[in-house]
């Protein structure tokens, strides 16, 4: 087996080969598409074969699949200090053997919602957001999601906020509760969705995440989103709009 970055000459085995499950590699497509000149493809293959491959993205974001010959030599070429990476869940013992206790260690669910398959529920009507919210979105998901955005700057987020679809429901002159995805033809990510602790049972969160699917499938035929596998009301209201489990991986952050 060897070790061979993504070029020209391996274009049409790579999309042959992530074609095959797009769901499973959604992320090498979104950003070999979208973000290129920020994104690295590793390849581990035998002959002409692909067994496995990592991304990275930024120099920080780490996404690995492959079985675990594969996962492993990949892994052994990985320098990186600090890192978000996600992993096949039968591989953790070998990312474990690599970064040590992570900071953040989870079991994410992929969910995937194909077209035709939504159950829309709504019960207010959410706004759509920009950088000016940014400030209200970014303490929001601070107390929701401490250990993922504790470190998110506000310059950061504005930029994030330009780039993506955010909505968000205002009550009583705050946001209380929002939702983002980044729209791609082939399917779309739901990259974040949280409600105010004093706000929810409200059917806010479902009324997000099915304005969202609305607009993801007005251009993409899937959606997906990642959630917590430990988080059950998270999995109740994605379920209530037509998600099911598509796969589970190790998620961890230095």
């Amino acid at each position: 087996m060897q070790i061979i970055a993504l070029y020209d000459r391996w274009e049409k085995t790579f999309w042959d080969y992530v074609n095959e499950d797009l769901l499973n590699h959604y992320f090498f497509i979104f950003d070999w598409k979208l973000r290129r000149d920020q994104t690295k493809i590793l390849m581990a293959m035998e002959d002409e074969r692909i067994d496995g491959l990592m991304l990275i993205y930024r120099d920080y974001v780490v996404q690995l699949r492959g079985n675990r010959d594969a996962v492993k030599m990949l892994l052994g070429l990985l320098s990186l200090e600090k890192v978000e990476l996600q992993a096949p869940l039968d591989c953790e013992d070998l990312v474990l053997a690599k970064y040590g206790s992570p900071k953040v260690r989870e079991e994410m669910i992929m969910m995937s919602l194909a077209k035709g398959n939504e159950n829309i529920q709504t019960t207010t009507s959410p706004v759509r957001l920009s950088s000016n919210d940014a400030e209200d979105v970014l303490e929001l998901m601070r107390k929701a999601d401490p250990s993922w955005w504790g470190e998110m700057q506000l310059d950061n987020l504005r930029r994030t906020m330009q780039e993506a679809f955010w909505l968000g429901i205002k009550q009583d002159g705050m946001i209380v509760s929002v939702g983002m995805t980044r729209l791609a033809s082939f399917a779309s990510n739901i990259g974040a969705a949280a409600t105010r602790e004093e706000y929810r049972n409200r059917g806010y969160a479902t009324t997000i995440i099915s304005e969202l699917v609305k607009e993801i499938l007005r251009t993409s035929p899937t959606a997906i989103i990642h959630v917590i596998s430990d988080n059950a009301p998270a999995i109740r209201a994605y379920s209530k709009v037509g998600f099911r489990p598509y796969k589970t991986y190790l998620s961890m952050r230095t």
